[in-house]
């Protein structure tokens, strides 16, 4: 036993390593956390209506001035804060709002539907943070118009090629602002959406200074009322804007919506049944024009997956599209999926000009498949861990040139289903040569849904931005002819089968969007960023030195 005094278990207590660790901060740390939530709640519900509301503004709603009072809402609730304060007040208004937007998504599942919409909100929150960066600017509201332009064009893009659903100007294809689509297209509707927004939060919060300070004077007045007619005159802009309708020529038409067996994912039935229900109709097209009941078009429009077999694979398949396009006597352009020439295992997703005399002969393959419902990003890695993947056994391989088409007398643009809602790929159509459009689609997974009215709106949007009748060929609804000024001329109902006969435009000449191209949104995408910049090296200029110095 060694000598000397035994030590105190009072100091042994005091040196164990446990006893040193302090207590307290946890509660303390987990107080301040409450503390946040509970301040964070209010502003934090507000965002979430304002994103329910956002969604409203979109089909098959169509209360397009919900998208301003949102923009305003979002620019309100943001200014004043914290970048962090502003990206969390961004998602909480983005996760809704795409929730409720891509609701379509269910018939896969509504994990999937919450998957993509926390993806899509995360470019919402870094709307928000930067819209609370930019919010002590002066010209705040431009400043946040612009931002808005730069999250669509990072949304447009990436990941995996991008997901443009539910930009502001995809809710406003029927509104006041529509017609700067002939300008600008798509990129200047939402600068123009956003614009307004934010000088409707402007005007705001002038009045709320007003009443807080009980002031009556004209010049206290005049900067809160300059704002709202400023945002009014945004939103009226588009009536000074002429959209050119005038035809070069024309061209008689027929589309067909053969019908699938159901909605939903397993909407194609039994082989050949969605093939022979486009034959039936086309064959009773034939039977009408003979007896005198109908016009004979100069050539016929069938949808996406029209034909659910390979043609050129199954022979039965191919005799059923000969005799349609034989017994009506003009050429038919057919939506197929066929095996790539030049690549074993993949899949093309063509439109196919098939002539009554010479057969099969000029296609279009679809340039951007949709990742994960036309080819699987990391399959081998994710298919291990996501069965349904599965139900994706072969991957679409992308196009690589343009959908110009010769049908018959007609120079026409195909463009096959979400496409549409890419600005590049209608545009080079567009520049091509393309004197009308065709969106070739197949809805019927997503059939009464809205989905289909949200697809729609956007071929009305392409028809003012380019100055071309579109038309849309759906196997299930909603299939419809466009004018150039961007009315519904005719459409179909969902599930139902339908030949719609029509006489459309065929114009050679360009907007001045088409002309400009990408150029104002890229401009735009870079002030909105520039912005930012400014606003943090302000910030920073500001801040005290660490020797408490201005």
């Amino acid at each position: 036993m060694p000598s000397g005094p035994e030590t105190p278990p009072e100091a042994v207590a005091t040196a164990s390593p446990a006893a040193a660790v302090p207590t307290a901060p946890r509660p303390r740390r987990a107080a301040r956390l409450a503390g946040l939530v509970r301040r964070e709640a209010p502003r934090t519900a507000l965002a979430a209506v304002a994103g329910a509301a956002l969604a409203a503004a979109f089909p098959p709603y169509d209360l397009w001035p919900l998208s301003v009072v949102a923009v305003a809402a979002l620019a309100l609730l943001t200014r004043g804060r914290t970048a962090r304060q502003g990206a969390w007040t961004g998602f909480a208004l983005g996760l809704p709002f795409f929730f409720l937007l891509l609701r379509w998504l269910h018939v896969v599942g509504y994990d999937a539907v919450l998957g993509l919409a926390v993806v899509e909100a995360l470019f919402l929150a870094a709307l928000g943070a930067g819209l609370a960066v930019t919010s002590r600017l002066p010209a705040w509201p431009l400043w946040g118009a612009c931002l808005w332009i730069a999250q669509e064009w990072a949304r447009d893009r990436v990941p995996f090629g991008g997901f443009p659903w539910g930009r502001l100007a995809f809710a406003n294809t029927g509104s006041p602002v529509t017609p700067l689509a002939a300008l600008g297209g798509a990129p200047l509707v939402t600068f123009a959406v956003a614009l307004a927004g934010g000088l409707l939060a402007y005007a705001a919060l002038a009045a709320r200074r007003l009443l807080r300070a009980r002031a009556r004077s004209v010049r206290a007045v005049l900067p809160g009322a300059g704002a709202l007619a400023l945002s009014a005159a945004v939103l009226l802009a588009g009536y000074a804007v002429p959209v050119p309708t005038a035809a070069d020529d024309t061209v008689d038409i027929a589309v067909v919506q053969g019908n699938v067996e159901k909605p939903g994912m397993d909407f194609l039935g039994r082989p050949l049944m969605v093939l022979n229900n486009h034959v039936d109709a086309t064959l009773q097209l034939a039977r009408d024009i003979k007896a005198g009941k109908a016009r004979k078009p100069d050539l016929v429009i069938w949808p996406e997956n029209s034909s659910d077999l390979d043609p050129f694979q199954y022979g039965e398949a191919y005799d059923r599209i000969q005799e349609a396009v034989r017994a009506v006597g003009v050429p038919i352009l057919v939506g197929a999926l066929v095996d790539h020439p030049g690549k074993s295992g993949y899949i093309d997703n063509k439109g196919i000009v098939w002539d009554p005399v010479t057969g099969p002969g000029a296609s279009y393959a679809k340039q951007h498949p949709v990742p994960f419902g036309e080819y699987v990003p990391f399959r081998d890695q994710l298919s291990k861990v996501i069965s349904r993947l599965q139900r994706v056994p072969r991957d679409f391989y992308p196009g690589d040139r343009t959908g110009l088409l010769k049908i018959g007398p007609a120079r026409l643009g195909d463009v096959i289903c979400f496409e549409v809602a890419y600005d590049e790929i209608v545009h080079d159509t567009v520049a091509a040569g393309a004197r009308a459009l065709v969106v070739q689609t197949n809805n019927a997974t997503y059939g009464r849904t809205g989905q289909p009215e949200q697809q729609l709106a956007m071929s009305r949007l392409r028809a003012i931005e380019h100055g071309r009748a579109v038309v849309t060929a759906a196997t299930s609804g909603i299939s419809a002819v466009v004018a150039p000024d961007g009315r519904v001329l005719q459409r179909s109902e969902e599930f139902t089968r339908d030949v719609i006969s029509a006489r459309i435009p065929l114009r050679d000449a360009t907007t001045v969007a088409d002309r400009v191209g990408a150029g104002p949104e890229w401009a735009l995408a870079m002030v909105g960023l520039l912005s930012c910049a400014a606003a943090v090296l302000i910030g920073r200029r500001g801040r005290p030195d660490e020797k408490g110095q201005q």
